[in-house]
């Protein structure tokens, strides 16, 4: 010891104090290896076992490891020797025997300074040191893929690819023959016009991809609740550190690695992680081991942070996982094949183009732009057939790339992107691309009550004791029944009381009812919940369960030998328990028929009123009598559920959110089913059901309100044939929940369902649309479902309703329009080849075309904002066609429009305008160009005439209008060289508008027309 102690003031007295921490390191190092060789010694000479680890703790470490409770950093230092590989080592191997080592839980948690009743002390220091010591709760993301990388993925594309050969090519004939002052303009200006459409796509795609990171993380930031300095609290999963006392319930996310403190029943799936699918029960004897990224399934407890972040095997490996942003919906997949097939179309009249345009120039039916002939045999040089050649194959490939809708796919991503953005705001959380279009197509929606429907704000209004209310004056009640409704409150809940001190106002945390509870105990009856606890001992607790709807605690005061078991849960259940009663005075009586008739009575007086009725029993257990051994395993017992005598019944308040009804009606109006589904009973069901809307006052109740049990007691044919009736199903289970979506499912219906316990992940995943609740969501929830709502608001729904529908209307304004470009171009093209053997438009009109029509088109349309009349129409099938009758109407009568137009200008242009053959071609090109623009306005209308309706709420439209217009300027009056085109004056101008105005007016005679 004394050579230990020498060794350390030696290196004390000779530090510097910029050294000074890594002396102390150095210091402390080397005197461990010297006690540990002396005490391996002592062991071995005593023969026994060598325990290594505990000297990390012996008092003998102690007394040499030099009191820094800063380091020079201002970091507070923890654990003596315990490092974090320790502690992470204990959890990923659920080494039991390191743990005991180390002082069992206990032991660890007075290393890491934390009160296992009170937490840490949680001040910004001390959280500042837990994180430099052990590191923060967040794991390494994959980096975001760059622009760079969306600029590389677009020239992968194979037309990108065959035009910018086709560029190369043209640009070394060009400037061959004609130099590099007049040579590069072809070949340039059609790299120009690549450039800028792999600029924009890239840049769209770049920008989805921020959008996604964004959700990414929102959806990744779940709500933990932990203890800290007493107070139980919530804060993000990201800010918790090592040392916290974490509070778990049924459905949380493990958020850290860690050991178990106390709890009742809890199990763990483990089978993120394992891939096991047994349920792991969780015992501070047998199975302290807590591991990040598992589920809750059962239970609730208390578990001690012992490793955050990368330094748990869930950090490891989400930071390994690369998130898929370029998931494919079913729409999109839809769109591929419809762009297969135009494509293969747009091929072959590519091909027919080609084939004319190369027999017509070796046959010596082509001229240059003097006049001259093209071909003349071997008298023409090799470098001009191959640039000639070039020139019709950039010409036919253009075709290509215009007649192929690569719009389509990107117009999808940007109206998807654009709705989960908007949809973010309006409190839908988008977790699934896929939902955001399914949800268009929704037929029934299958929703909770409480907190969607009603406003989750409950508050006790009524207390029944006997066959009286009692709702101010509680004085009167008897101090023995008080004592008992403080026990079976106090006791059993999941819910906690934190108050700073004797003057200030109790905080109370738990469910909405549990709060509701434990507020009313505390105000109205004087419970005190710290002195309760102190004074009873809680042998077994049996949670509240959605199936049974009740929860029951063993327990007994210090000091008494008798047991009481207490109930708490729905109302005519524990009355169903029950064989007697008391009085305010505190004597107990017999239930007999007729008194539990006038119970029953008072349940459905409060459920007419739209209250959820609770009712509280208890029984005495003689030990001496019931339990045998005075060291009973609490543990196994079963606790007692018959001939238990009625406390009390309470009404809790809980009124329907503001603008339910409205978002009620809307969903009716829009032929979209409501079906709510409950845990209350009957009448409270149907009471918030009329209040809601969903029900009317005087409507004929039968088939249409049932109970869980009485649904699920149907034959499958029955359920087949009475589901669609169904409008309220009260006292269900997540199973009747699944059962009612697979029922519906099977009758063609697109369902979407509300759910926020851990039972509703079944009925989530089945439904085509999972809609979780923000608020009261348990995270296992939350993972099952394919959309979040983050205000728990049926308002939310409906509105999550509205945007599915804009994004399939959308789409179809985009394809309407695009198909209606790929028709013009095709037919123009194809009949001004065959007939006098050149294409009006040249590859870079084309490709000034093709980005006007794929990107500009796609951001203009796809950003449509959601309109009342889509509420009006009838939910779309999925299985519907893309391109419905109306929009076949619009779009054949446009093309033919534009087709008749523009082969006019092609064959008696120069003779109407009295122009020459460039400006015939500046006209075709300025006029197709404008009759997009016009189109754009039909477009955004599908079947109603006035085009211009709301136009002024879309401020991106008409600034892509506008831009359209400033650069097809830019292209005829500034860049004749780069587009082939000839200045214009104001009467050619005119005349142009004119003509592509037309549109308008053929548009508002189409929709005249009536269709199936």
């Amino acid at each position: 010891m004394s050579q230990a102690a020498d060794c350390s003031s030696i290196f004390l007295n000779t530090m510097r104090p910029t050294h000074k921490r890594w002396r102390i390191a150095c210091a402390a190092i080397y005197s461990r290896r010297v006690l540990c060789s002396l005490l391996g010694e002592v062991l071995s000479a005593n023969k026994e076992k060598r325990l290594l680890p505990r000297t990390h703790f012996s008092p003998s470490y102690a007394a040499i490891d030099i009191d820094c409770n800063k380091g020079n950093d201002g970091s507070m230092c923890y654990a003596g020797g315990l490092s974090q590989e320790i502690l992470a080592k204990i959890v990923r191997e659920k080494d039991k025997g390191s743990l005991r080592e180390l002082g069992g839980v206990e032991g660890v948690a007075s290393a890491l300074e934390t009160d296992l009743q009170k937490g840490i002390n949680g001040n910004a220091e001390d959280l500042h040191s837990r994180r430099y010591e052990f590191g923060p709760n967040t794991y390494r993301r994959p980096p975001v893929r760059g622009l760079f990388y969306f600029v590389l993925e677009a020239f992968k594309d194979s037309i990108i690819l065959i035009l910018l050969g086709c560029a190369a090519f043209s640009l070394a004939f060009g400037i061959k023959e004609h130099g590099l002052k007049d040579g590069w303009y072809d070949g340039g200006s059609i790299s120009i016009a690549i450039f800028l459409v792999v600029a924009v796509s890239a840049g769209s795609n770049f920008r989805q991809e921020q959008e996604f990171e964004k959700l990414s993380k929102k959806s990744d930031d779940i709500k933990v609740e932990i203890v800290r300095t007493g107070r139980r609290q919530e804060i993000s999963i990201f800010d918790i550190v090592v040392g916290d006392v974490v509070y778990l319930k049924t459905g949380d996310q493990i958020p850290a690695d860690g050991l178990f403190l106390n709890g009742h029943s809890l199990l763990v799936d483990e089978s993120s992680m394992t891939g096991e699918s047994d349920y792991i029960s969780i015992s501070s004897n047998e199975n302290p081991f807590l591991v990040s990224g598992t589920k809750v399934v059962d239970g609730n407890g208390h578990m001690l942070v012992t490793s955050v972040g990368m330094n748990t095997l869930w950090g490891k490996m989400m930071s390994s996982i690369n998130r898929n942003s370029d998931e494919k919906t079913p729409l999109q997949a839809r769109l591929y094949k419809l762009t297969s097939c135009i494509g293969k179309i747009g091929l072959a009249i590519a091909f027919l183009v080609l084939l004319v345009l190369v027999v017509r120039y070796f046959t010596g039916n082509t001229a240059d732009d003097n006049g001259n002939r093209e071909f003349n045999g071997k008298n023409t040089k090799i470098d001009e057939v191959m640039n000639s050649l070039a020139s019709i194959f950039a010409a036919a490939v253009t075709i290509v790339v215009v007649a192929i809708p690569e719009g389509l796919p990107l117009a999808v991503t940007l109206t998807l992107a654009y709705s989960m953005k908007k949809m973010m705001a309006d409190q839908a959380l988008v977790r699934k691309l896929a939902a955001c279009e399914t949800m268009g197509s929704a037929t029934t929606i299958c929703t909770d009550k409480t907190g969607t429907l009603t406003g989750n704000q409950m508050k006790v209004t009524e207390f029944w004791l006997r066959e009286e209310s009692v709702n101010e004056d509680t004085s009167a009640i008897s101090p023995n029944i008080l004592e008992l409704l403080h026990q079976g409150v106090g006791l059993n809940t999941a819910g906690s009381i934190f108050r700073p001190n004797s003057t200030s106002m109790p905080e109370i945390s738990g469910s909405p009812t549990e709060k509701a509870v434990l507020s009313w105990a505390v105000h109205k009856l004087g419970m005190d919940m710290e002195k309760l606890k102190k004074s009873c001992n809680i042998h077994q607790v049996e949670i509240f369960n959605s199936e049974k709807k009740r929860s029951g605690v063993l327990m007994s005061k210090i000091g008494d030998k008798s047991i009481h078991v207490h109930w708490k849960g729905a109302a005519e259940m524990i009355l169903a328990m029950c064989s007697a009663h008391f009085g305010i005075d505190g004597a107990v009586k017999d239930i007999d028929e007729q008194t539990m008739m006038k119970y029953k009575e008072i349940i459905k007086g409060m459920a007419d009123r739209s209250l959820r009725c609770i009712a509280f029993a208890y029984k005495e257990i003689i030990q001496e009598s019931e339990i045998q051994d005075c060291d009973h395993d609490y543990g196994n017992t079963q606790l007692a559920q018959d001939s238990l005598t009625l406390l009390g019944l309470v009404g809790l308040k809980d009124p329907c959110r503001s603008g339910v009804k409205e978002a009620v009606d809307a969903c009716q109006n829009a032929g979209v089913s409501i079906k709510m589904i409950t845990g209350d009973n009957i009448f409270t069901a149907r009471a918030i059901a009329v209040e809601c809307g969903i029900l009317k006052p005087n409507q004929d109740l039968s088939g249409v309100v049932v109970e869980g049990e009485e649904f699920r007691n149907y034959s499958d044919n029955e359920r087949l044939e009475k589901v669609n009736r169904i409008r309220v199903m009260a006292r269900s289970s997540p199973s009747d929940k699944l059962l009612m979506v697979q029922c519906l499912r099977k009758k063609g219906e697109v369902v979407a369902v509300t759910g926020d316990g851990t039972n509703d992940a079944p009925a989530l995943k089945e439904a085509d649309i999972g809609l979780s609740m923000g608020f009261q969501g348990t995270e296992v929830a939350k993972a099952s479902s394919d959309i979040v709502i983050l205000d728990d608001n049926f308002s939310s729904v409906v509105t999550v309703l509205r945007w599915g529908r804009c994004v399939h209307n959308n789409i179809q304004k985009f394809i309407q329009f695009q198909l209606t470009v790929n028709a013009s171009v095709l037919v123009i093209n194809t009949v001004a080849v065959i007939s006098s053997g050149e294409v009006p438009l040249t590859a870079v009109q084309l490709l000034w075309v093709n980005l006007i029509m794929d990107t500009l088109g796609a951001l203009a349309l796809a950003t449509e904002r959601p309109t009342e009349d889509l509420m009006e129409k009838k939910p779309v099938g999925q299985t519907g066609p893309l391109i419905s009758n109306a929009m076949w109407r619009n779009l054949i009568a446009q093309a033919l429009y534009q087709i008749v137009a523009l082969l006019t200008l092609q064959f008696k242009g120069r003779s109407i305008f009295s122009v020459d053959e460039k400006v015939k071609k500046t006209l075709i090109f300025n006029t197709f160009v404008l009759c997009q623009v016009f189109n754009e306005f039909n477009a955004r209308n599908l079947e109603g005439k006035n085009v211009f309706k709301g136009i002024h709420k879309n401020r991106l439209f008409i600034g892509i209008i506008w831009l359209t217009i400033i650069l097809q300027v830019v292209m005829v009056e500034l860049l004749q060289r780069f587009a082939d085109t000839e200045r214009l004056d104001w009467r050619q101008w005119c005349s142009c508008i004119a003509i592509a105005a037309v549109s308008w007016p053929i548009g508002w005679v189409a929709k005249c027309i009536p269709v199936p």
